[in-house]
């Protein structure tokens, strides 16, 4: 079971999970993280750490953020805008450092005001 990053991440990226995470999983779009769920060793190192607790194991999402689900899952497995290819298992968030773009369901979110 894989951990996910849901919508409290948007446009807070505290990265702190990052720091925590032992396999470098987590990469960072422009306004949210994703959990790479083809990376991800379940050790839940990310999840207590996070300051905003946007982050939960996949079948604990919390009630309406259910779509951040399968949308964490796009942002590796769809081609994202200004990409030629899907992102796809890469072996590490700081082999290709920030991604830049978000899946459309995030870039459509409105802005946070935290």
């Amino acid at each position: 079971m894989t951990f996910v990053i849901a919508g409290d991440c948007l446009d807070i990226m505290d990265k702190s999970c990052m720091t925590a995470c032992p396999v470098d999983c987590i990469y960072e779009g422009s306004r949210k993280l994703y959990i790479n769920p083809e990376e991800c060793i379940d050790c839940g190192a990310c999840e207590p750490v996070c300051p905003v607790e946007a982050i939960s194991q996949e079948d604990d999402v919390p009630e309406g953020k259910e779509a951040h689900i399968e949308d964490n899952k796009a942002f590796f497995s769809e081609v994202l805008p200004g990409r030629d290819a899907p992102l796809g298992w890469i072996g590490g968030a700081r082999e290709i450092g920030p991604i830049g773009v978000d899946t459309p369901m995030v870039a459509g979110l409105p802005k946070s005001e935290a």
